[in-house]
């Protein structure tokens, strides 16, 4: 039995810190397991045994016991006497209507694609490529399409996320003073449907791909603004919508390198009044020795797309170079930052 004493000594010593960043892996792939088999949503209702878990989610009653304690431990769930288990704050999260909920994020962290990829992260080190493209020999978004099953994993958890990040842009910045906010890249349009909810006299045109843009169109039909929001369909890399006040883009740059996003945004530039705006929502990586969450994220943009996460330093960079001025970068409570543009006075 080890004792408290030798507990703070563990704690303090450097190599044992460094297996438990190490064994990191390990607690990913517990919590992609129990998101698969819905363990939380099993214990909405109260603690359970595990033999009781067991049957409801067909699995290996001694197996899944050893998951659940090893997720006890490190505060998913709550292990009392008779191997009953409840949820803590953090396991309320793993269920699927939590305020929140990182249920379809944990089930996509451990997918094929996306396991077996940060497995090659050697390679994109060593030649700067998407570790994605290496192992799966074709990039991410070609590879979710051959594999339904794990993109209809990807979209849930995507779409999670941008419900939440919606809630917060919408709360660090206000909307209302523009007329119309054109969002490029929107997906399936949850930030910009927050945007009209927030702003009752605005107008929206939400640009993607056909097969997004299709999607969105219902997000807009349930929330009744389908009289004020437009939906168009094309290829950014060559025009968007003209006539908006401000050019939104969440979540788009980070997934291209310097060359391709620059025409990103040279495309936006090229349609923008001179009174627009430009907000770019990302994460904005921050200083050196700090911020281990977004340095982490850059690098899951290198395994899955060879692409990257962006300095303030550097969004100034590419802004400049794309025909804009950097006028600020607003935090949100959310990872997310809104950097803000707008377009340079001709020389």
């Amino acid at each position: 039995m080890v004792d408290n004493q030798s507990r703070e000594m563990a704690a303090t010593d450097p190599s044992a810190e460094l297996v438990r960043l190490i064994n990191g892996y390990q607690i990913s792939q517990a919590l992609h397991v129990a998101a698969t088999l819905g363990v939380a949503d099993h214990l909405k209702d109260g603690s359970q045994p595990s033999d009781t878990l067991a049957r409801a989610c067909s699995a290996h009653p001694a197996s899944l016991y050893r998951l659940l304690r090893a997720l006890a431990a490190v505060g998913v769930f709550h292990e009392a006497e008779g191997r009953r288990f409840s949820l803590t704050p953090l396991g309320t999260c793993l269920t699927g209507d939590a305020l929140g909920s990182r249920l379809d994020y944990a089930r996509w962290v451990g997918t094929p694609g996306m396991w077996q990829s940060w497995g090659n992260l050697l390679h994109g080190i060593r030649t700067g490529e998407g570790a994605a493209g290496f192992t799966c020999a074709v990039e991410a978004w070609t590879y979710r399409d051959q594999h339904p099953e794990e993109r209809a994993v990807f979209d849930a958890a995507m779409t999670a996320l941008s419900r939440a990040e919606a809630r917060a842009v919408t709360e660090a910045y206000d909307f209302g003073h523009f007329g119309c906010t054109v969002d490029v890249g929107g997906g399936e349009g949850h930030l910009l449907k927050a945007i009209l909810l927030a702003c009752p006299d605005a107008r929206g045109i939400l640009f993607d791909q056909p097969q997004v843009a299709v999607t969105a169109e219902g997000v807009f039909a349930s929330a009744g603004l389908t009289q004020r929001c437009q939906v168009a369909a094309g290829n950014f890399f060559q025009a968007v919508p003209g006539a908006g006040d401000a050019y939104i883009m969440k979540a788009v740059l980070h997934d291209w390198d310097e060359g391709d996003a620059t025409e990103i945004l040279r495309s936006c530039r090229r349609v923008m009044p001179a009174t627009a705006t430009l907000l770019a929502i990302e994460r904005v990586v921050g200083p050196p020795n700090q911020d281990p969450s977004g340095k982490s994220f850059d690098l899951n943009m290198l395994v899955q797309y060879g692409a990257l996460e962006r300095t303030a330093q550097e969004f100034q960079v590419l802004l400049n170079s794309s025909g804009f001025d950097l006028v600020g970068v607003i935090p949100t409570y959310s990872p997310l930052s809104i950097i803000v543009g707008r377009p340079a006075p001709a020389a």
